[in-house]
């Protein structure tokens, strides 16, 4: 079921041109991307064919057709980054992920991004995770912080789990 907020949003849409843009930030908004179903809705709403939403989400790179994982990397791949190995770093990440750049991991932990410049070139090379900056990294450094960030992530979603189950378990006569 599409959100109510995102509902109203189509339904006052009025066939002006132009709108198809802001009808998909919304959906964005609120989904955190942009799935088949709001596509299918938006397609049908505003009778623009599925294919041209495709179009225009595939051109802009604002838009994901894929959720998000949990934890953001952003490698800089800027001038004082690429001399000192950001390339490196970039083949080591997509090698300990798993995913090409703009990827997400299949467990939802991580999202890769490669980046113009984080502003941070005395620290070069550099990656942020979500807003966290590391800098001065290696091959080795980059693939500790990327497992210790994932043990931490599955264990919080453990534990969010187990409390979650324990909350609706029927109570004990």
């Amino acid at each position: 079921m599409v959100s109510t907020d995102f509902s109203y949003r189509l339904w006052r849409h009025d066939g002006t041109p132009g709108e198809l843009i802001p009808l998909l930030q919304s959906a964005q908004e609120h989904f955190g991307y942009i799935p088949r179903r709001a596509i299918r809705y938006i397609s049908e709403v505003t009778k623009t064919p599925e294919s041209k939403i495709y179009g225009v989400i595939t051109f802009y790179s604002q838009f994901r057709l894929q959720p998000m994982g949990k934890n953001v990397i952003r490698l800089c791949t800027g001038t004082a980054c690429h001399v000192a190995n950001s390339g490196m770093l970039l083949d080591t990440l997509q090698d300990e992920l798993g995913v090409e750049v703009g990827g997400t991991t299949e467990d939802g932990v991580f999202t890769l991004f490669s980046v113009a410049c984080i502003g941070c070139c005395s620290l070069a090379p550099v990656m942020m995770v979500n807003d966290d900056t590391q800098g001065k990294l290696t091959p080795a450094a980059t693939r500790k912080i990327v497992r210790k960030i994932r043990r931490q992530t599955l264990a919080s979603e453990r534990q969010a789990q187990a409390t979650s189950d324990a909350e609706t378990a029927p109570a004990a006569d």
